[in-house]
């Protein structure tokens, strides 16, 4: 196999969508579609039964601290009411400074995040330098966009990306909404079917300047609260010791929690709510 050459106005250049692209390749799979042929899809009781059966994952969230961000996601998939997995991992480094996590089907969320890694080593690999935080946050805007056709069949993805800005010398936090929409969080963010309750426990926890350790604490109780209240979101499986998956990105890069160093948090959170008053 040779490698392809191009004229210097077929170059792609760092990006490698368009390198798939020009190469005859399809960068995320997607289907444009009529509206009658949405209603048909929408309204057909065997193509319903069918999106109920992937696996769809939640709830993910990230927060802001004064070194960096913490960004986690609970372990569970499930299947309509059934569970599908109890260990996904929804939590993944997109480069050195910079993770994603997904809620919605995952399936083509993972695809999307791996084509995501690829995308930001090629750039790195061509240009000798990293892609901005910006850039990276919008590069994913533009594959979650491309694949609207397929949220309007029911595939929904919704990622949260975070990183730390080397320039800024901060964690930052971008949202997405299904058309590709981004949004920049100034403390944190939740995503998922049991965000809403993440949300407000966050929102009651949360302060200026969170050391890692607080952040991480107020994270795990946040999904903590999440299963407590969501049933498509996992808790903490003291049987099978599996446990939310925490990462955190700093000045020194991405990096993820033992699980058994998340196993202590709970550990901690549990003696905490059990020392509260009823």
């Amino acid at each position: 196999m040779t490698l392809p050459l191009f004229t210097p106005n077929q170059d792609p250049g760092p990006d490698f969508s368009a390198l798939l692209n020009t190469l005859g390749h399809s960068e995320i799979p997607s289907m444009a579609f009529s509206a009658s042929d949405y209603s048909r899809l929408t309204q057909s009781p065997q193509n319903s039964d069918v999106m109920q059966a992937i696996p769809h994952g939640t709830t993910i969230v990230a927060i802001r601290y004064n070194g960096g961000v913490v960004i986690a996601g609970d372990r569970r998939a499930t299947e309509g009411v059934s569970i599908a997995h109890r260990s996904i991992e929804k939590v993944f480094p997109a480069d050195r400074f910079s993770a994603v996590a997904i809620a919605g089907a995952a399936g083509p969320a993972i695809e999307m995040v791996r084509l995501f890694q690829t995308q930001l080593e090629h750039y790195e690999k061509v240009e000798g330098a990293f892609l901005s935080l910006e850039g990276k946050a919008n590069q994913l805007s533009q594959m979650v966009r491309s694949h609207f056709p397929m949220a309007l069949q029911g595939l929904v993805i919704i990622p949260l990306f975070a990183g730390y800005d080397t320039k800024r010398s901060a964690g930052r936090i971008f949202s997405y909404d299904v058309t590709g929409g981004r949004y920049e969080e100034t403390e944190f963010h939740t995503t998922g079917s049991g965000s809403r309750s993440a949300r407000t426990t966050i929102k009651l926890g949360y302060k200026e300047s969170l050391s890692i350790e607080a952040a991480v604490l107020l994270c795990i109780k946040a999904l903590y609260e999440a299963a407590d209240d969501d049933a498509a979101t996992g808790g903490p499986d003291m049987i099978r010791q599996i446990f939310p998956i925490v990462a955190k990105v700093d000045q020194n890069g991405y990096e993820q929690f033992p699980q058994e160093t998340v196993k202590e948090y709970f550990a901690s959170l549990i003696s905490e709510i059990r020392t509260e008053p009823t």
